[in-house]
């Protein structure tokens, strides 16, 4: 895989500036103008955008007056009027019902904007983002429940996501950067590497260990565990092996974020870093492939008419290390057909079907 190049490396788009460009478009922008804006701030490249359905809600809340005005942001202020009463839920919640206070919930969908920034299948940078509104959700409190806790009024439970209309949004569709400052604006050759470095230093520091640790059989024979793994150090993580794969099949192509979002994780948790993806898919097969009872040859044909649906060669089995269109075991049924010359592949589509049927991996 080619390195960015220089001028990309000095330019590449980062936290802060991407917030500035949203701040910027006006409420309702498509994907078609956020392409556009983030093209023309950042010179030299050249955006598209593409939404995932991966609809959600946030636990951002307001209050807002009657004729959806803003009051305050509504847990701060629940929690000020409960210390207010000396925490008596029941007083608070008639006191409420007496008002024509709203209560208000972001609603969003997941997007994501692409620029390339070399040939290989990692250089590119990925941003993800929400395209959200804001609805009112309905009244402070819930006027025919009484709430037995104080809980159940800083995280109202009787919201029903679902009722979402056109009629009761009160701002938005708006653009807003979903991620972690270290998951939200990426470039992917770049992130590889970190996956990769991480993955390696991680094993590396149980060097002592592994080299002391053996395996008992059944007879008693004492196996050294290295003997029995000799590649463990060496071990690729998925989401370089998704690269890896993408760039020596027939998929090569054809680029990677044209028919796949990832869903990037790269942030600390009590002390450990947490870093990988998830690969999304801008679209699925229409319908799901499982191996069953099903022939080879006949699998070797529904593959194939994944790979027109999907108009990539071998998109079959990137979709099947997703997890969800192809069942695994039909990469295995084939890999088998492969080693008993009962069907062929591309020689080189065939390479890494073999090597993920003797290593698997998934997401």
């Amino acid at each position: 895989m080619a390195e960015i190049s220089g001028k990309a490396s000095a330019r590449l788009p980062d936290h802060a500036s991407v917030e500035a460009v949203l701040a910027r478009l006006p409420a309702g922008a498509g994907e078609p103008e956020l392409a556009a804006a983030l093209t023309e701030a950042f010179p030299g490249f050249g955006f598209s955008a593409a939404s995932v359905d991966d609809q959600y809600w946030r636990d951002t809340r307001s209050v807002l007056a009657a004729d959806g005005t803003r009051i305050a942001e509504y847990r701060p202020w629940m929690e000020a009027e409960l210390a207010r009463g000396n925490g008596d839920v029941a007083a608070l919640w008639t006191r409420l019902q007496g008002t024509d206070l709203q209560i208000s919930e972001w609603h969003g969908n997941s997007v994501y904007a692409f620029a390339r920034t070399g040939s290989g299948a990692a250089d590119y940078v990925q941003i993800s983002l929400g395209r959200e509104v804001e609805w009112c959700a309905g009244p402070i409190v819930n006027p025919a429940h009484r709430p037995w806790s104080a809980e159940a009024l800083l995280d109202p439970p009787w919201i029903a996501h679902d009722d979402i209309s056109d009629d009761r949004i009160v701002a938005g569709p708006l653009y807003r950067l979903t991620k972690r400052t270290g998951g939200s604006v990426v470039h992917m050759r770049t992130f590889l590497g970190r996956c990769a470095r991480l993955e390696r230093d991680k094993r590396e520091a149980r060097r002592a260990e592994m080299e002391g640790r053996v395996w008992v059989g059944s007879d008693g024979a004492r196996t050294p565990f290295l003997e029995l793994q000799p590649n463990w150090f060496d071990f690729v993580p998925r989401e370089v092996r998704f690269f890896q794969d993408w760039e020596e099949s027939s998929a090569h192509g054809a680029r990677v974020y044209e028919h796949w979002a990832l869903d990037i994780k790269d942030y600390e948790h009590d002390g450990k870093r947490e870093i990988g993806f998830i690969p999304r898919p801008l679209r699925l097969p229409e319908e799901e492939l499982e191996a069953g009872e099903l022939s080879v040859h006949v699998l070797m044909d529904r593959i194939e008419a994944i790979d027109r649906e999907m108009g990539l060669p071998f998109a079959w089995f990137f979709v099947m290390t997703h997890g969800n269109g192809v069942d695994p075991d039909v990469g295995e049924a084939i890999a088998r057909g492969l080693r008993e010359a009962r069907v062929r592949l591309p020689d080189h589509d065939a390479k890494v079907l073999l090597r993920w049927a003797d290593e698997r991996y998934g997401f």
